[in-house]
């Protein structure tokens, strides 16, 4: 195994070796709470342009199955671990984490203390680095990461939004009950799953689609998803979903797609020091006061300050911070949150969110 040298922006390094991969690797280096779940996590297009440090000390035990993946590839730009496993042994695993990485072009790194690396940038934030077998001059590295692009102002959802247009379930689903459209800016395969599983055919459309095209097919609701990077660097994809709340169509949004929605309200954003990453946050639902365990993976947040109160409420909290983690529009049928309830680690806690979505097509129905 290659030693592999993890370089900050702020000039802080940090030594491994690589278990998969080789070469340089450019993203801002975050960290998950998750004990479980690196196969999904590494899939999900919402960590385009990172690179994720795991907090859980070994990774890797049960391998890398067909069933769990969340989109078409990996879409992290490395994968940071204390201790990669040896082995991997479970029933449905059909390779292990380091093949898996490797077929990927991806780099994983361990031997890192992940403790030191998650306690600075708890304390500094999140920042630009660089992972490298091949420079290990350490000079040389902190000044690639202070010159590479980072995540501010770029529109990364664009970046990883589906190429074209296409139905799911594939060849539709004639027992379907609703229509749903869906905005694609980095979409999660088990979103797709739940609103087929509850009844929904979903055209999915790259986040570039012209509002006309989308309204014009007359669906029953309208979601927008999740997706990576600085919301507000999308500003045309802002724009296309203000075009879309003006047809007062049932919308649901899901974090990036939350912040869209926020935004088209007339919101701020702003980027958070380290970011909420894990499938152990909690939520509040301030309709009902019920606390929930849920599943996070964003940067940036709505702004408190910056909602119109006469437009939107804050609907639910994140209790950890009390940052905005769900928003409600008050004269159309529009809701968001900014977390992730199709990752089902209570398991079933924010489930009910689908439903509403469900319950507000039904209703704009009558």
């Amino acid at each position: 195994m290659k030693k592999a040298i993890i370089a900050l922006e702020d000039g802080t390094c940090f030594e491994g070796r690589a278990f998969a991969g080789s070469g340089e690797f450019y993203g801002e280096l975050v960290f998950n709470t998750s004990m479980t779940g690196y196969q999904e996590i590494l899939t999900d297009p919402s960590y385009h342009g990172q690179i994720v440090t795991m907090t859980y000390p070994l990774i890797g035990n049960y391998g890398i199955n067909d069933e769990d993946v969340e989109s078409r590839g990996i879409f992290a730009q490395g994968l940071v671990v204390s201790e990669c496993s040896r082995i991997h042994s479970n029933w449905r695993a059909t390779k292990s984490l380091p093949e898996y990485l490797e077929e990927n072009g991806k780099i994983g790194i361990d031997n890192v203390d992940t403790r030191a690396v998650t306690l600075h940038i708890r304390d500094k934030g999140a920042m630009k680095c660089v992972v490298s077998t091949d420079d290990l001059d350490k000079d040389s590295l902190v000044a690639k990461a202070k010159a590479s692009a980072g995540l501010v102002g770029r529109d990364l959802a664009t970046e990883v939004t589906c190429e074209q247009k296409y139905t799911y379930p594939e060849g539709g689903n004639s027992d379907a009950t609703y229509r749903v459209a869906v905005v694609d800016c980095g979409i999660k395969t088990n979103q797709l799953r739940i609103l087929n599983d509850l009844g929904c055919e979903c055209r999915v459309y790259p986040n570039t689609t012209p509002a006309a095209e989308i309204i014009e097919s007359i669906p029953d609701g309208i979601f927008v998803s999740n997706g990576p990077g600085d919301p507000a660097g999308a500003p045309q994809v802002t724009e296309l979903v203000g075009k879309l709340i003006e047809s007062k169509t049932p919308l649901f949004g899901i974090c990036f797609g939350h912040q869209m929605l926020g935004l088209a309200m007339g919101a701020d954003t702003f980027k958070l020091k380290f970011g909420h990453r894990g499938g152990n946050q909690p939520i509040q639902d301030l309709r009902t006061t019920k606390v929930e365990i849920a599943s996070h993976n964003h940067g940036f947040c709505i702004d408190a300050d910056s909602i119109d109160p006469d437009i939107a409420e804050v609907t639910h909290i994140n209790l950890n911070d009390n940052t905005v983690a769900g928003l409600k529009h008050k004269q159309q049928p529009l809701f968001c949150v900014q977390y992730h309830p199709e990752a089902a680690p209570g398991p079933h806690d924010p489930f009910y969110l689908f439903e509403e979505f469900i319950d507000l097509m039904e209703e704009n129905r009558k």
